[in-house]
């Protein structure tokens, strides 16, 4: 008996020590995070600054001149500006951390100038550009593709000018990392003023040979800028869309992804302005006949983006025939059985707007639809129901 007794004693101090721990648990899931910036005082850090003046302590300890740096960019995205004089002191500060080879310091450096150029006066900003210059040609690509995204946000078109040559080549650089920097760099140029854009607009040949890079993400931040470049030209939209839908150089499904989208944009307006007729995109003209066999050669990728991508740019075409729609339809009904709830419920969706128009069309994928009524998702049920609503007769 007293064994018993001594047995449930220990098991009463095991459950209180399981619950004191519960309770502990709790207490601190129910504590609010505070942000170890949360009371910085601008007089404070603009003090610790002053760090960036001292050669040595800049060479000995980039840490702490990293922290000095996110502190100052916590103070301007919380609405801490600094005063024209405050930002020009620091500014001359922090262009003296070039000095220092450690990368983490570096990419401090480069984002904050990013982000404080704008409060600066531009004859402030002049000053790094010679550092970021001698960055972009250097042998590290961690400094060359992210001296020229700060290159590229500083500079007017009269000093684009003068860096043109070095933007150029690295567009065509065999580094992705600086490739892609460039063309990002690029794009973010052409919508920055119509005076830049006529410079990046010189840049077509050099863009046109990024395309052809093995990088998929250099591939497609080419496509990107090459479309950008040619948007108010329509022929030569065309000529883009018709020239890599056939010669099937792109190997990055997300450039794919681009090239169906400016299809589809092309489709579009093909019918709106009147070159070709409302009804079978077949029918009509020349571009459009290969727009939409390129969307449904587009349907046998073995991407699944750009696959989806594909059957949604079909299914969004204006007057487009039910035959035309079933090719589409059918991918869609298999992408309803995915295991991925993000694959089902773009799925669903698209097929709910299919259904407003020809519900007969969505009509054989009502069995995969009731399925996913009892789908863990919520949105995906709710999407199968509405749709049934529109396909489903009175006998099913």
């Amino acid at each position: 008996m007293s064994g018993d007794q001594e047995l449930g004693a220990g098991m009463q101090s095991m459950m209180r020590e399981v619950q004191s721990m519960a309770d502990k648990f709790k207490m601190e899931d129910e504590e609010q995070y505070y942000s170890p910036y949360a009371h910085l005082e601008k007089a404070t850090v603009l003090q610790e600054a002053r760090i960036f003046h001292d050669p040595v302590a800049v060479r000995e300890n980039p840490r702490k001149c990293c922290t000095v740096i996110a502190q100052l960019l916590h103070l301007q995205n919380t609405g801490q500006h600094l005063s024209g004089q405050e930002a020009t002191e620091v500014f001359f500060g922090v262009t003296k951390l070039f000095m220092s080879d450690d990368a983490s310091l570096r990419r401090m450096v480069y984002l904050f100038i990013k982000e404080v150029a704008e409060t600066c006066n531009p004859d402030d900003v002049i000053i790094v550009t010679s550092s970021l210059t001698k960055d972009m040609t250097c042998d590290v690509d961690l400094y060359r593709g992210n001296a020229l995204r700060v290159l590229t946000r500083i500079v007017d078109a009269a000093m684009l000018g003068a860096i043109e040559r070095y933007v150029k080549q690295a567009i065509v650089d065999s580094s992705g990392q600086v490739s892609s920097s460039a063309l990002v760099s690029s794009l973010h140029l052409f919508n920055a003023s119509p005076e830049n854009s006529t410079i990046v607009r010189r840049w077509i040949s050099e863009t046109t040979e990024a395309t052809a890079s093995p990088n998929e993400m250099v591939q497609f931040h080419a496509m990107q800028l090459l479309y950008q470049i040619k948007s108010n030209d329509r022929l030569g939209v065309s000529k883009l869309v018709t020239q890599y839908s056939q010669r099937n150089s792109l190997k990055s499904p997300l450039a794919l992804v681009l090239l169906v989208r400016f299809t589809s944009k092309l489709l579009h307006d093909e019918v709106s302005e009147g070159r070709t007729p409302p009804g079978s995109l077949m029918n009509g003209s020349a571009v459009s006949k290969a727009g939409y066999q390129f969307l449904e050669s587009s349907l046998r990728h073995k991407s699944e983006i750009v696959v989806y991508e594909a059957a949604r740019a079909i299914c969004s075409l204006p007057d487009i025939e039910p035959q035309e729609l079933t090719p589409a339809i059918s991918v869609l009904q298999l992408f309803l059985s995915s295991p991925k709830p993000a694959t089902r419920f773009a799925t669903m969706k698209t097929l709910a707007g299919v259904a407003a128009k020809n519900p007969r069309v969505v009509s054989k994928c009502n069995e995969d639809l009731e399925a996913l009524i009892s789908d863990a998702n919520r949105s995906i049920a709710t999407l199968a129901i509405t749709t049934l609503l529109k396909t489903g007769s009175e006998n099913s």
